[in-house]
């Protein structure tokens, strides 16, 4: 059952990744349990969001969608540069970031992240820690980042997980994410290994 509700927070999907792993194949529009990855992830946004935007410099993948389609603003940057993309257009003081390989991400996550920014004054960005460690791309962020991230890509450091040692970060463990976690809730798909385990959770 879905408990959370629509928020006065912006969302953006980062859809710009070259897929290198999986061919180039466009990993937002991959299929899994009849729906695609980005349809997926727009549905649990929706019940969390009401700003929502794709960064992505390919838009005409996603006009069917019916949703904004923002491209970079610093071009070659990978997705550090989306990351600032969508926190330079959010509507919104605080700003829920997603990479576009994450099926399994729920509403429920999404509105623990969000309720443990608050209002954001005291903090940059909220992240999860999972198994494999800290979780940058599936996180709720202040605007205000998106300056210390145009630094960042301007001395060429484009590690996002670098970004978090210029700001204020905290961290939810995995005794706080235990409710929300079934094993497949940070399963990324980059490769055709993991696609295949991403449509057998659902099988």
């Amino acid at each position: 059952m879905i408990t959370s509700s629509v928020r006065q927070i912006s969302a953006a999907i980062l859809a710009g990744g070259l897929a290198r792993r999986l061919g180039g194949a466009d990993k937002a529009s991959l299929v899994i349990g009849g729906a695609r990855i980005i349809e997926r992830q727009l549905a649990a946004l929706g019940t969390v969001a009401d700003d929502i935007r794709i960064v992505s410099n390919d838009p005409a993948r996603y006009t069917a969608l019916g949703v904004r389609v923002i491209p970079d603003q610093i071009v070659g940057a990978g997705p550090l540069g989306g990351l600032h993309a969508a926190l330079a257009d959010a509507v919104h003081h605080g700003v829920i970031v997603l990479a576009c390989d994450l099926p399994f991400v729920t509403p429920a996550l999404l509105d623990a992240l969000v309720a443990e920014f608050g209002g954001g004054e005291e903090i940059d960005i909220v992240v999860p820690r999972s198994a494999r460690g800290l979780e940058p791309l599936c996180a709720v962020y202040a605007a205000r980042c998106a300056e210390p991230a145009r630094r960042r890509i301007e001395t060429g450091e484009l590690e996002v997980r670098g970004l978090l040692n210029d700001v204020r970060v905290r961290e939810l463990g995995p005794e706080v994410l235990a409710p929300f976690e079934d094993g497949s809730l940070f399963l990324n798909v980059n490769t055709p290994h993991d696609y295949a385990r991403a449509r057998a959770k659902l099988n």
